[in-house]
Order: structure tokens, then C-alpha cells, then sequence
């Protein structure tokens, strides 16, 4: 409805931005053959290649921001962290993001028909004929991406508790799609200081959380100076001064 008829402005959530923003993507992505068509059969199949690497590279980086953004969420001072509010909306988010590209990562793969994956080794772990293990490894972290996900996102279908355990698989999903893509390109060589870098970020925002944990702990030992009885001045006089001898 139109705001100037009485009706509720529509209001574009951060949800809903990532969720166009995907979409706009996989338009632009199927579009480009259509506007630069590939002059040869080894310019057309660099393009599936080439879109299946990006499309791989994207949700690594995706999941990577979620699980630094989980990380950073979680500390014990997170509601006096002023921008929580403004970073929750994009964790909770981007998975839709990560699971949009991966979609055409597989679609590219599959259609690929010198990637030696097929339908079968994209959707089932070890039935890739290229590279077995690790393309495994990678099937494995989709799924359990799609579990912490969905999880995550339907949690009254939960039991009490069970959201947080299965969405701390995050970490393993990173860990898994790390291998994967360390293992299953063939680039990997040029590739390694974004690998690195994605192991220094996560790195770092769990010792940032360590150590605002351990200081919270810490003040929590120490007394408040509120609660400190304060010696009498002669009983402290008395308990300085050493004993005649005999």
C-alpha cells in the first residue's frame, strides 16, 4: 500500500536486501553470457570454471564473516556493545547470501563437463571422481551449513537448548569448506594469502573473546570495594609491630 493512502511504508529489512541483492547476482551471473558471448569453446568452458570458483571462493568468505560475527556476538558484554544491534540482522542474514551461491557453485560444477564431479558427487560425498575427498568434505560442510542454518532459523521447532549446540557447527563448517577449497582447486598456490587471512580473522576474534571472558572473570573474583570491612587502626598498629623478645 502507498503511505500517502493511509497504508503502512514498506521497510527493507536487512534480510530482505541480502535476499535481492542474491538475486540480482544470479541474474547478472546468467545474464553475462547473453551480453559477452564466449568467442570459443575453451573461452566458454574458463566461464563455467571460472564461475564455479568464485561462486565457492564467496560463501567461504560468507561463512567466515558469520562465524567472526558469532564470535563477536557472543562475548559476555555483548548487550553493552553498542554495535550488536547493528551487526546481529547481517549474522543472522548472510546465510541466505552463502546458500545462494553455493547453489550455483554446485550448478556450475555439475554442468561442468570437465570438472569430473557430476550430479551425484556434488549432492553425495565420495562420488566425485575428481579430487574424492575433498570434494566430500565439501558436500559434508553444505549440509551442515543448511543445518545450522535452518536450524538456527526455525528454533521454536527445536527442544530447549538443541539450537545453540547444532549452531555451533558453524565452526565446522568453516573448518570443513576451508580444507575444500585448500584441497579441491587447483590454484591454490595463489589463493593462500586469503586462505591465511581467513585463519588469522577467526583467530583473532576468538582470542578477543577469550580475553574479555577471562577479564570478566577476573573482576568477578575481585571484592566490590563497597564490601571491604575496613581494619580498626590500632588492631592494624598491633598486628605490625613484632613481639618483644623474651
Amino acid at each position: 500500500m502507498c503511505p500517502g493512502r493511509g497504508g503502512p511504508a514498506m521497510k527493507l529489512s536487512a534480510r530482505l536486501v541480502v535476499v535481492v541483492v542474491a538475486v540480482l547476482g544470479l541474474m547478472i551471473v546468467a545474464a553475462t553470457d547473453q551480453i559477452l558471448p564466449a568467442t570459443s569453446a575453451y573461452q566458454a568452458q574458463m566461464r563455467v570454471w571460472l564461475a564455479a570458483r568464485a561462486t565457492g571462493l564467496a560463501p567461504l568468505f560468507l561463512v567466515a564473516l558469520l562465524v567472526v560475527l558469532g564470535i563477536l556476538l557472543s562475548h559476555p558484554e555483548q548487550t553493552q556493545w553498542k554495535l550488536a544491534k547493528r551487526i546481529y540482522p547481517w549474522h543472522e542474514s548472510l546465510w541466505v547470501f552463502a546458500i545462494a551461491f553455493l547453489a550455483v557453485h554446485v550448478v556450475s560444477l555439475v554442468i561442468d563437463p570437465f570438472a569430473g564431479v557430476g550430479i551425484g558427487g556434488a549432492l553425495v560425498p565420495g562420488l566425485s571422481e575428481y579430487r574424492t575427498a575433498p570434494v566430500a568434505l565439501g558436500v559434508i560442510s553444505l549440509y551442515a551449513l543448511l543445518v545450522t542454518a535452518l536450524t538456527a532459523r526455525y528454533t521454536r521447532l527445536l527442544p530447549t537448548g538443541w539450537w545453540l549446540k547444532l549452531h555451533r557447527l558453524a565452526g565446522v563448517v568453516l573448518a570443513l569448506a576451508w580444507v575444500h577449497g585448500v584441497f579441491a582447486g587447483t590454484d591454490t598456490l595463489s589463493l593462500a594469502p586469503i586462505y591465511w587471512g581467513i585463519v588469522l580473522a577467526v583467530v583473532a576474534a576468538a582470542a578477543h573473546r577469550y580475553w574479555i571472558v577471562r577479564r570478566a572473570r577476573t573482576a568477578q573474583r575481585q571484592p566490590h570495594p563497597s564490601l571491604l570491612v575496613p581494619i580498626p587502626q590500632h588492631l592494624e598498629e598491633s598486628h605490625v609491630q613484632p613481639h618483644p623478645a623474651p
